[in-house]
């Protein structure tokens, strides 16, 4: 998004509190300057990006640049809202990096399968997680070039 825009929307759908709390911190941490909205089930996640319901104000739960998905959430897995997301022409161009507990193989290539632009596994530690969201920020907003 080079000189396209300062502060980056991205939407993280993650039912683990902690987890998102943590990923909040690693992000401010690595200094990627962001928005980020946070939907904790794949319902939610369709729902916001569709503007539906409480999302239906798209001034206050903008489209965003990129998503950051678990694949294991209740009511609509991560696996079932990626098919949706990378099925919608309206939505198939948003990257969709998958990060999640699962490191098991065929975890792996059912996501890419499905349409998801990288899976990566959750650091152990947080100077870890700061490391990912910094070398996430700096790839999906300074280095690839993305469509508006």
């Amino acid at each position: 998004m080079k000189g396209r825009q300062t502060t980056v929307k991205i939407l993280m759908a993650d039912d683990d509190e902690d987890d998102s709390m943590l990923i909040r911190e690693a992000l401010a941490e690595s200094r990627v300057s962001c928005e980020l909205h946070v939907v904790t089930d794949g319902e939610e996640l369709i729902d916001y990006l569709y503007h539906r319901g409480r999302y239906a104000d798209s001034h206050n739960y903008p489209r965003p640049d990129l998503i950051l998905l678990d694949l294991n959430m209740p009511k609509k897995d991560g696996r079932e809202a990626l098919r949706e997301i990378k099925a919608d022409p309206q939505l198939k161009q948003i990257p969709v990096v998958v990060l999640t507990t699962s490191s098991a193989e065929e975890e792996i290539h059912h996501t890419y399968d499905l349409g998801a632009n990288s899976f990566i596994v959750k650091p152990l530690t947080f100077a870890a997680l700061v490391e990912v969201m910094r070398t996430i920020g700096k790839y999906w907003f300074e280095i690839v070039e993305l469509p508006l």
